[in-house]
């Protein structure tokens, strides 16, 4: 296939390294300086600077030539640059299938990607997601990883995961967009909090207690916008949580850790000098959770840190000081 990667960050390029292996693959960037740079060096400096690009794959700073006569266009921005992305590919008239690759909730409108995606074309029908734990700088040197293709059209999931399924990057195709999708918003949010108590000193039975719940927190969400809780048990969802919570390539977990250092978040971002997904994300889900009536309270937690001032100490207190409750639902409940 010919395929248009939309986005240069990290991401993107460990996308496109590991499609070129058996695709046309064209790597498009929004800033021109950072991509003749790279074709010049051969390497992504900012994002993935130990990675050298391979040999046949293509870089572009102009999306009309990147998305050319594309058999797939692949978006791979954060959240907040899908719908502007989006925008510039309806201009150009671009219709193929399209898969996008973004973590989140857009903000202000707190609206799932599928949902920017249907607003902005909305007779596209061969459309999906790719999500599932994958840390770039992995996947960019070649090392195994599993993700989810989502898509409402089971049809167009099944055949673009086996186009694009290789022996070092294994694609599952998944019906179930809104839980996918859910599970790989929300775990960001997680894994700050989990940064937070490992931060704090709390071991190795608190931070399970965490994600364990954590992951309760999202499958309520995800069933209650129309997800499938089968989802949450799949790489979407407790595996992608897994891997953001614990592992040290996880900016979201960074973050914590340094919130639970007492360090600002505008200091915490420009140290990170990357996006941290969880720290809007953590308002819109919020947003979502109060409108629905879902109890999630790590994710409030997680807001009064990052949006109100309150220090890890006192939201850790509020939050072990909550009365103890069921498991599960009750029988009869």
């Amino acid at each position: 296939m010919k395929i248009a990667v939309l986005g240069a960050g990290a991401w993107g390029t460990a996308l496109a390294f590991a499609f070129c292996r058996q695709h046309h693959v064209t790597l498009w960037g929004r800033n021109a300086e950072q991509m003749i740079d790279m074709q010049a060096t051969r390497l992504n400096r900012r994002y993935l600077p130990d990675c050298p690009f391979p040999a046949d794959l293509h870089l572009s700073a102009d999306l009309s030539e990147a998305v050319l006569g594309v058999d797939l266009v692949l978006v791979v921005t954060p959240i907040a640059g899908l719908r502007p992305t989006l925008r510039e590919l309806a201009r150009l008239k671009v219709d193929a299938p399209l898969l996008w690759a973004c973590k989140g909730f857009e903000a202000g409108s707190s609206l799932l990607p599928h949902q920017v995606v249907a607003e902005e074309f909305p007779h596209l029908k061969s459309v999906g997601v790719l999500s599932g734990p994958s840390f770039a700088r992995e996947v960019a040197q070649g090392l195994p990883a599993a993700v989810t293709l989502a898509s409402e059209n089971y049809a167009f999931a099944r055949d673009y995961a086996r186009e694009l399924h290789s022996p070092l990057l294994r694609i599952y195709a998944n019906d179930d967009l809104v839980g996918v999708e859910v599970g790989g918003a929300v775990k960001n949010v997680m894994a700050i909090a989990t940064g937070v108590a490992d931060g704090l000193g709390f071991g190795m039975n608190a931070r399970a207690a965490l994600i364990t719940r954590g992951l309760a927190e999202i499958t309520r969400l995800a069933v209650a916008l129309g997800g499938s809780q089968q989802s949450m048990m799949g790489l979407s969802g407790v595996g992608d949580l897994l891997l953001t919570c614990t592992g040290a390539l996880s900016r979201n977990r960074q973050v914590g850790l340094k919130l639970a250092e007492g360090k600002s978040l505008d200091t915490i971002l420009a140290e990170l000098g990357h996006v941290a997904e969880g720290v809007p994300t953590a308002r819109e889900v919020l947003k979502m959770a109060e409108r629905l009536q879902v109890d999630m309270p790590i994710t409030a937690a997680v807001c009064e840190l990052l949006y109100h001032q309150a220090t890890p100490q006192q939201v850790v207190e509020r939050l072990l000081g909550r009365a103890p409750k069921p498991e599960f639902h009750a029988p009869g409940a």
